[in-house]
């Protein structure tokens, strides 16, 4: 990554009561796979999906009574900027090595389990790939696993489907 980036951020507070805004908001950065660049300041590379997602989450964020703001912005060097990516992949790879144990764990199961754990998977395998902004190399394992998987329930041709996101 030699040069450096836009990136868009959120910068929020929301009430420490009720709790449950707070929860949900949690869970929705998590999902999307936000770097935390602090205290109640996330963010993304910047593109309308992303930009688009972050301005959602500040509207929920007003609607609960919080204070939000988004905002543009390049790291100052490209080192900060390969210390956030590499963040974001170290997190998207560990999510890819747990896929790719429950691919591997579920190879052995009964058929009826093997398929309900293939369809669970490849769901999780499109929800990790929609927050993955830099891939590691676990990407190619996992996809590998779920198409080892894919063959073991007896779907030959399909098991490519595990390899895009």
């Amino acid at each position: 990554m030699a040069a450096v980036g836009e990136w868009v951020l959120l910068a929020y507070r929301l009430p420490r009561e009720p709790s449950g805004p707070r929860t949900t908001l949690w869970r929705r950065l998590r999902r999307l796979g936000v770097a935390q660049l602090g205290d109640g300041v996330v963010a993304l590379p910047a593109d309308a999906r992303t930009r688009e997602s972050l301005e959602w989450l500040a509207d929920d964020v007003l609607a609960a009574g919080g204070t939000a703001g988004i905002w543009t912005a390049r790291p100052g060097t490209a080192a900060q900027e390969r210390e956030l990516a590499a963040g974001m992949a170290a997190a998207r790879a560990e999510e890819y090595r747990a896929l790719t144990g429950e691919c591997a764990a579920a190879r052995t199961a009964p058929a009826a389990e093997r398929a309900r754990a293939l369809r669970r998977l490849r769901t999780e395998w499109r929800a990790v790939g929609r927050r993955d902004f830099f891939p590691p190399p676990e990407r190619e394992a996992a996809a590998a696993a779920l198409r080892a998987l894919a063959e073991a329930a007896g779907e030959p041709a399909a098991a490519g489907r595990g390899s895009r996101s």
